[in-house]
């Protein structure tokens, strides 16, 4: 088993409106499209694409605001008011073989496979089991986006 390229690095938010504004005035970012609802996952999403340098695209920041006070991320945002990072997340070719990989090397594996924010399967790992960094693993998307 091996993991394939980094997908995107998760950032929790208060605010998708301000976060928005600051990676595109501040980072260069461009949108990728517009903010949507992840209710499944009780939060708000938006992903934003760095600028890239000789024609290759940059690196997918994915912002993400709490849906309300039972948000997994809802506590992240009272312990880190302003935000920050949140999680990194890989992508693998079989999300099941990638789940019992990680379970059979003791890892912690967060809950069962589900659908994620670029609709293909992710599981997270706990970030005790993952040198510090909650990590999400991302079955590769069958098409581009």
């Amino acid at each position: 088993m091996k993991l394939g390229r980094l997908n995107h690095i998760g950032i929790a938010t208060p605010s998708l409106e301000a976060s928005l504004a600051y990676y595109r005035d501040v980072m260069g970012a461009t949108l990728g499209h517009e903010p949507f609802d992840l209710p499944a996952q009780g939060v708000k999403v938006c992903f934003v694409d760095t600028p890239g340098e000789g024609g290759m695209a940059g690196t997918q920041i994915e912002l993400i605001e709490p849906l309300g006070d039972d948000s997994p991320i809802h506590g992240f945002i009272a312990k880190n008011p302003a935000g920050g990072q949140h999680h990194m997340c890989y992508e693998v070719p079989d999300i099941h073989e990638a789940k019992a990989w990680f379970e059979g090397l003791g890892k912690k594996v967060l809950g069962e496979p589900r659908i994620g924010a670029h609709g293909t399967l992710i599981f997270f790992v706990h970030p005790k089991d993952m040198n510090g960094v909650l990590t999400e693993i991302m079955e590769t998307p069958k098409e581009a986006h």
